[in-house]
């Protein structure tokens, strides 16, 4: 069956479009005119520490919350003036786990084919349960499933009404290595079927692997948005490390170049990987033996902690 491109508007543009979006509690500017749009068929990060206004901003998406003033659509729909049809379009699966302790989960999944207008939807359900591993769950009562069983569940309501646009907010926070396998795998499938995934993520090695865009956040402001290859090429390099022979001295002629050193390894930033040749071929000059050499690539982490100090 599948799960398909999903409802749309029928217009072309972005999946997800905010303009100029702010939100205050109090004296607190939790939003302050966040802006950026996602594309359709994007796998898109939402990234930034604790308090950033990542889950603000995905309350005030879901209809949940109202800004303060500014414009947040979805496949085209205002999610203020359009509420019906921006919610038919979006599937959220939430930051917390929150269940109805009263009906199995099949049942769960029935309810909220119902919210959504859909009957006869036990086909695409069956191919739920199987796809993230719940069949032999389906008639269980929420309250006798695990924590991660339940987070699960929470994913399948948010695609049992088979949403092109769908936002995960931190979906593998404090689950076991299983389940981060199983959801990602399900999830990458959904994209190359062209759904749009709008992703948070403290978990940055997973935005790394899995969005071709980010947008990082830092007290309620966008402070970086890019491609993820652009990003891990501005803001970190590749790092050469070289273990030497009998703990050999670093020739004098490479000294300047060494980013640091400690009682093993010694650290080189490079650019490219001609210079790495360049480094090897001066320490055969000098007849030193190298024991170990790594070249680590840039990370996302190290990206990210610049980023939120700069900005």
């Amino acid at each position: 069956m599948g799960l398909g491109a999903g409802k749309s508007s029928g217009l072309a543009g972005f999946a997800v479009e905010i303009l100029d979006v702010k939100k205050s509690f109090g004296k607190f500017q939790a939003l302050d005119g966040v802006s950026f749009n996602v594309e359709q068929g994007e796998f898109f990060a939402l990234l930034g520490p604790n308090g950033a206004g990542k889950t603000t901003l995905i309350s005030a998406l879901a209809g949940l919350s109202k800004p303060d003033s500014g414009s947040l659509k979805v496949m085209g729909f205002d999610v203020r003036t359009q509420y019906k049809q921006a919610r038919q379009v979006l599937g959220i699966v939430p930051q917390e786990i929150v269940f109805d302790p009263f009906f199995s989960v099949r049942e769960i999944l029935r309810m909220q084919s119902g919210y959504f207008g859909i009957r006869n939807n036990d086909a695409w359900i069956n191919e739920l349960l199987e796809k993230l591993s719940l069949t032999d769950k389906a008639d269980k009562n929420m309250r006798a499933l695990s924590g991660g069983m339940k987070r699960r569940v929470l994913v399948a309501q948010a695609l049992v009404h088979k949403p092109p646009v769908i936002v995960l907010d931190e979906p593998t926070a404090g689950v076991d290595v299983e389940l981060r396998q199983t959801l990602w795998a399900f999830v990458r499938q959904l994209n190359q079927q062209g759904h749009t995934i709008l992703l948070t993520t403290h978990y940055l090695e997973e935005a790394q692997q899995l969005c071709s865009r980010l947008c990082m956040m830092k007290q309620g402001k966008v402070v970086a948005l890019d491609t993820t290859a652009n990003l891990l090429a501005g803001f970190s390099e590749r790092v050469l490390r070289v273990a030497l022979k009998g703990n050999a001295t670093l020739p004098a002629s490479l000294a300047p170049r060494r980013m640091k050193s400690d009682s093993i390894w010694h650290y080189f930033s490079i650019s490219a990987y001609q210079e790495v040749e360049d480094i090897l071929a001066l320490l055969r000059t000098n007849e030193i033996g190298i024991e170990k050499l790594e070249v680590t690539e840039p990370e996302l982490e190290d990206v990210f902690l610049k980023i939120m100090k700069k900005a």
